[in-house]
């Protein structure tokens, strides 16, 4: 899924924090279940993913009211009189879940040689029923071509299609040269994508919707704080994991613990034990690879991903950071300092409410080995351009325009290489948006939860397209949140 998320900055400061909050996912052949889980707590379970590995887990479970509806009561009636006994009366088989939009996702990704990726959007196609040309016509399909990040400049060859000389007549007159036949490249891959899927609104009151918050690198479920709050307030079943080595998660003393597979396969366990029918994932930055991971393994149970602040889309790599190599015990005492560098480059501005969001959110409160294992366990070359471009999921890219680790342009072409991607800006956030920004992220998030496609107006001049207007990109500032 997504990449390690490398700084564009040149100092020192960025060098320290540069691994921080990378993106991690895997993919693994065995699946792993949990195994048993202690009772809740004021919303926190303990659950043993495998022997010996436990992870806090909060989970909140709103109360809600039984939904009957009119329909629901007719076929409770035949069912009670016999009349049909192919009538399910489950309550989720008769909920707004099954009045979504059905949708038809269908594209061409062509890798070259060359390092050449094209995407072209097919048929009807997400795209081709959310772009508008500027005269108000649909666009009838899209492609996008993009340079590979790990493409590296071959030597220069020969021109395969040289241009002939000009060809001279028996009278010595000059003849234009025929033109050149044009040599059809031969792609390295090409991938076909046909699907549908159905996209609805997923409301608080729907008891087959499930909200997963995935954290990133030296953070905890704690920094989602607001949000659970939030989402729970409204009737949504939460749920958000403490990695490995995070929180209050056991934190094995073995570097093969953190790579990317392991840590893959614990949410592949939390995912299984917690899914509804309909789940939607939010990622921050570390934790949108295993979003995207999980989107791709599970499309039947992914309805939605949000992905705050995470970049990519190119392979994990391990981080090169020099400091992460040095032994834990000197890690251990630089522990203030890389506290310092974080805060500097995590949020916008530094004052005594960032620092007691930093203290209340329990981030980068890890210790130096569960840090540098992580460093350099994060290796996933499945989860470049093309894995993310086989995405047929609805995401929203959720972006703080004062971020210090994932530049602007990364989310851009994460947005470009997405099939139904929406890009929002806050304009005043920064790596830790949804601590810095808690009203306009929820407000942003919760708009998407509710949004699903009008396939009805797909012949007028204006469709509904992101779930506030019809640009891929807005810009929101923190007055939300005054």
């Amino acid at each position: 899924m997504s990449s390690c998320f490398v700084p564009q900055e040149s100092t020192m400061l960025t060098s320290i924090t540069e691994g921080i909050l990378c993106c991690l996912t895997g993919n693994a052949a065995s699946l792993v279940l949990p195994l048993e889980s202690s009772e809740p707590s004021d919303g926190f379970e303990f659950v043993e993913v495998k022997p010996g590995r436990v992870l806090r887990v909060r989970h909140i479970i709103p109360e809600r009211q039984p939904v009957v509806t009119e329909q629901h009561v007719a076929c409770k009636e035949k069912t009670d009189g016999d009349e049909d006994d192919d009538v399910d009366g489950s309550p989720e088989d008769y909920s707004e879940s099954n009045t979504g939009s059905s949708v038809h996702c269908k594209r061409k990704i062509t890798v070259y040689r060359n390092g050449q990726l094209v995407i072209e959007n097919l048929g009807d196609v997400l795209h081709s029923e959310i772009l508008q040309c500027q005269d108000g016509d649909l666009e009838p399909c899209s492609t996008v071509e993009v340079e590979l990040a790990d493409y590296k400049e071959m030597p220069s060859s020969p021109d395969p299609n040289p241009v002939p000389p000009p060809v001279l007549s028996p009278h010595g007159e000059q003849k234009p040269a025929p033109p050149p036949r044009r040599r059809r490249r031969k792609p390295k891959r090409t991938v076909q994508i046909d699907s549908k899927r159905v996209i609805s609104s997923c409301k608080g009151t729907h008891s087959d919707v499930a909200l997963f918050f995935v954290h990133g690198v030296g953070g905890s479920l704690d920094i989602w704080g607001s949000q659970l709050d939030f989402f729970s307030r409204l009737g949504y079943e939460v749920i958000a994991p403490d990695l490995a080595g995070h929180g209050a998660s056991i934190a094995p003393q073995i570097a093969a613990a953190y790579t990317f597979y392991a840590l893959a396969e614990d949410l592949r366990a939390i995912f299984k034990r917690y899914a509804r029918k309909r789940n939607i994932l939010i990622g921050h930055s570390y934790g949108v690879s295993f979003c995207t991971f999980l989107a791709h393994e599970y499309p039947d149970l992914v309805h939605k991903v949000v992905m705050i602040n995470g970049g990519g889309p190119t392979a994990l790599e391990p981080s090169l950071c020099s400091i992460f190599q040095l032994p834990s015990c000197v890690l251990h005492c630089l522990s203030p300092c890389l506290a310092w560098s974080f805060l500097k480059a995590g949020f916008a501005h530094q004052g005594a409410k960032e620092k007691q969001l930093l203290k209340h959110g329990n981030a980068f409160n890890v210790s130096p080995f569960v840090l540098r294992a992580m460093m350099s366990g994060q290796y996933w070359p499945e989860g470049d351009e093309v894995y993310h471009a086989e995405l047929t999921v609805p995401i929203l890219l959720v972006h703080g325009m004062c971020d210090k680790f994932v530049p602007m342009d990364e989310d851009q072409r994460m947005a470009e290489i997405l099939l139904f991607a929406f890009l929002k800006v806050i304009e005043e956030g920064s790596h830790m948006v949804m601590m810095e920004c808690p009203d306009t992220v929820n407000t942003l998030l919760h708009e998407f939860f509710l949004w699903e496609p009008d396939m009805s107006r797909k012949d007028s001049s204006k469709t509904d397209t992101a779930p506030s207007d019809t640009l891929h990109t807005l810009k929101i500032n923190k007055s939300m949140d005054k």
